[in-house]
Order: C-alpha cells, then sequence, then structure tokens
C-alpha cells in the first residue's frame, strides 16, 4: 500500500521558514517524481514545484521561486521544501504527491498526472 505522509507545516511570522517533509512508503520512491501542491478551501490547487525522479529537472512556480528549494534524500524515501521568506499568501493546504513516468515539464508541473496523494499539512503565514 503505498502512503504519502506530509508534516513540518505550522504557524510562522511573515518573513519566517518551515521545512515541510513529504515521506513515502510502499513504492520504490528513487523511480518516482514527486510535487508539492497547495489549496486553500474553495480554491483550485495550484502546482508549486517539482523534482524529477532523477533530481536533474527542478520546477518552481513563479509565486514561489527564489524563496522556496525543493530536494529529495531516496535514502530517506523523503523530499523536502524548504521555504524561506514566507508570506500571508503562502498560507496554505500544502500535498505531496507522486507519478512514474515522463518528467517533462508539463506533466511535472500538471495535478492531472500525479498517482499517489498525501493528506496535506497546513502552513499558516501571520502577517
Amino acid at each position: 500500500q503505498v502512503q504519502l505522509a506530509e508534516s513540518g507545516g505550522g504557524l510562522v511570522q511573515a518573513g519566517g521558514s518551515l521545512r515541510l517533509s513529504c515521506t513515502a512508503s510502499g513504492l520504490t520512491f528513487s523511480t518516482y517524481n514527486v510535487a508539492w501542491f497547495r489549496q486553500e478551501p474553495g480554491k483550485e490547487r495550484a502546482f508549486v514545484s517539482a523534482i524529477s525522479w532523477s533530481g536533474n529537472t527542478i520546477y518552481y512556480s513563479d509565486s514561489v521561486k527564489g524563496r522556496f528549494t525543493i530536494s529529495r534524500d531516496d535514502a530517506k524515501n523523503t523530499v523536502y521544501l524548504q521555504m524561506n521568506s514566507l508570506k500571508p499568501e503562502d498560507t496554505s493546504i500544502y500535498r505531496c504527491a507522486a507519478y512514474n513516468g515522463d518528467s517533462r515539464e508539463g506533466p511535472l508541473m500538471s495535478d492531472t498526472w500525479y498517482d499517489y496523494w498525501g493528506q496535506g499539512t497546513q502552513v499558516t503565514v501571520a502577517s
């Protein structure tokens, strides 16, 4: 049974930092592309960042570029999202997702390609 579990969310002041973790089980993690998406109630899910299975391809949304960093540690079956210079507009539920397949830009940034999803972790940035 495949499971993705996010952790690391919380309440932080604007300008602060958080590091989210996404730990997987039940799959050969090193062969999976992984992404972070975020969604607020009543709003569409938005792409945040993705990393290919090899780690060689990484994408960020324009809204987080330069502030967030995605990385992976296959030995720990974990992908991280380091979030710096947080803004109130970063407040959301952050979910990680994974799929095995095409690691080009289009699929990596599209939630329709992802087969497995975590439950999410709440990030709240106070102004």
